[in-house]
């Protein structure tokens, strides 16, 4: 299944545009000749040492490995946020998540991005683009208050997707169903679903659904307070549900349904060009993987997921070969945001990590301002257009895709809009090594870097991260005071340098003020 292409293809037909000189990137507005399909796939909670490639141990992903072989493998690339919903935000819109003042959102939030925002589908849809966005969402659905039984909207479909087959926010809460386009995929019109969204499943239960508290011996899956609401396929999950019940997923099922939705999609964008944003759930909490990948790592459910993760991959990447679109593709892989072990059940996670360093040789992970929160593994792939096997340390921010795409497209991208995104076409398709000269970094404060420098904002009493096992917390550091660390020296930022070069500190923060504005 990993002879996805033919590596004697013809010539590149992004040949007119040229190579980036030092510096940031330039637009280069050289005609496209044809439009490339582009299929992002978004991992999630996947840290930068979680893939083969990136030096996993205990896990083997030779579907993305493939793609790295054959394709780029960059060193210093970056999701927006260390969480995901503000990563998510800032890809389809090209805005740094501060701007919109982004958190991880509640399964009843209302939809982030408002309608006539534009956004990436947008942006590729007026070049005649059908895209979709397939798997995990967690951007909002509705207006604050949704009808479950009802048409579901605004979505996807109101901000520029033409198709969507989503889990609406995470697989840890409420509600624990897929939505196609507007309504609740498999809904029961006579037996309709009720849910309250709560984050303490002390609360009073208005169900009858036994929960991970009142009926403990129905788990498979211990959870903590947090996530012991209703049990849905024997997991407790945040919130309750009651009715509707024929709709609830399986989780075991979504590596067949999401890959077979992705690949239905494909074929019905006929000659069009299409972008398919595949959203993976793989690898967040509860992870639940089919029992064909029991034990395919040695790491347990966080293993085994990696390995259904590249399953997936490597089903959608021979169904574009089959049908003889795949030298016509751009192909990413990257995350929404760093690693996560334990986090609100006991799978395990940290007992059988053995030698395998999920966020590599960085510090931190999800919810981490330090670099595993936020340096992503992140490989671009197009055969006879991306050089095979190349490695880049250019430095970018998956904001950029945005204006990247929009010059694929010809898009002009209305003014106040995209605004921290820069183009970064060139680098993707490995044209140059020069990236940005300054990027932004969040979680719970502020960092900026500029080549191998990265300034940390002081924030007195950020938390801790919380986990299932509080011996075991992820590191999400008590920024005191400010830190300066030299990335070249110290990639796991260890030795604070702030002392030392007080000039560096000063020029630094009062870039990173001048972006930020009054956004903190």
């Amino acid at each position: 299944m990993m002879n996805y292409i033919n590596v004697c293809a013809a010539g590149s037909v992004l040949a007119g545009i040229g190579f980036s000189q030092c510096g940031p990137a330039q637009p280069d507005n050289t005609e496209v000749p044809e439009k490339p399909n582009i299929l992002i796939f978004y991992a999630d909670d996947v840290g930068y040492g979680d893939i083969g490639c990136y030096g996993a141990i205990g896990v083997k992903t030779p579907h993305i490995d493939y793609l790295a072989e054959h394709g780029i493998r960059f060193t210093d690339a970056h999701c927006a946020a260390a969480t995901c919903s503000p990563s998510r935000y800032s890809l389809l819109t090209g805005n740094y998540p501060f701007r919109m003042r982004v958190g991880i959102l509640p399964g009843d939030a209302p939809l982030l991005i408002q309608p006539g925002t534009p956004t990436l589908a947008t942006a590729l849809g007026s070049a005649g683009y059908q895209s979709a966005v397939i798997g995990k969402w967690h951007l909002g659905m509705g207006e604050g208050k949704v009808d479950w039984n009802k048409d579901i909207k605004p979505g996807p479909l109101e901000i520029g997707f033409d198709y969507s087959f989503i889990i609406p926010a995470t697989n840890d809460r409420v509600p624990c169903v897929y939505v196609e386009n507007h309504q609740v995929y498999g809904a029961d019109p006579d037996d309709p679903m009720e849910i309250t969204f709560t984050d303490d499943a002390r609360d009073p239960n208005p169900y009858d659904n036994p929960t991970g508290l009142s009926h403990p011996g129905m788990v498979r899956q211990t959870g903590d307070v947090q996530h012991s609401g209703v049990i849905v396929n024997g997991v407790p999950r945040i919130g309750f549900m009651g009715g509707g019940e024929q709709s609830w997923w399986r989780d075991e099922d979504f590596p067949e349904i999401f890959t077979r939705k992705a690949i239905e999609f494909i074929d019905r964008t006929g000659d069009a060009p299409f972008f398919l944003f595949f959203a993976f759930n793989e690898i967040h909490v509860p992870r639940i993987p089919h029992e064909q990948f029991s034990g395919k790592s040695t790491m347990g459910p966080r293993g085994d997921a990696i390995v259904q993760m590249d399953y997936m991959v490597g089903r959608i990447m021979a169904a574009l070969d089959e049908r003889g679109l795949t030298e016509n593709t751009l192909v990413i892989f990257t995350s929404d945001n760093g690693p996560v072990l334990d986090d609100g059940y006991a799978d395990q996670a940290w007992e059988m990590l053995g030698d395998h360093k999920p966020a590599g040789p960085f510090r931190g992970g999800k919810y981490s301002i330090f670099e595993g929160g936020n340096r992503m593994p992140t490989i671009t792939y197009w055969p006879g257009v991306v050089n095979e096997g190349q490695i880049s340390d250019a430095l970018w921010t998956q904001t950029d895709f945005f204006s990247s795409f929009a010059r694929l497209a010809d898009y002009n991208i209305p003014s106040g809009h995209a605004v921290d995104s820069e183009d970064m076409l060139d680098v993707l398709l490995g044209r140059s090594e020069c990236g940005r000269e300054f990027l932004l970094e969040e979680a719970g404060t502020f960092a900026l870097r500029q080549g191998h420098w990265k300034y940390i904002l002081p924030r007195p009493g950020a938390p801790a991260a919380i986990t299932f096992d509080e011996r075991k917390k992820i590191e999400m550091g008590v920024i005191s005071v400010p830190q300066l660390y030299n990335l070249n020296d110290d990639p796991g930022e260890q030795n604070n340098l702030a002392k030392e070069f007080p000039g560096k500190v000063e020029a630094l923060h009062a870039i990173m003020m001048e972006i930020t504005g009054d956004g903190r």
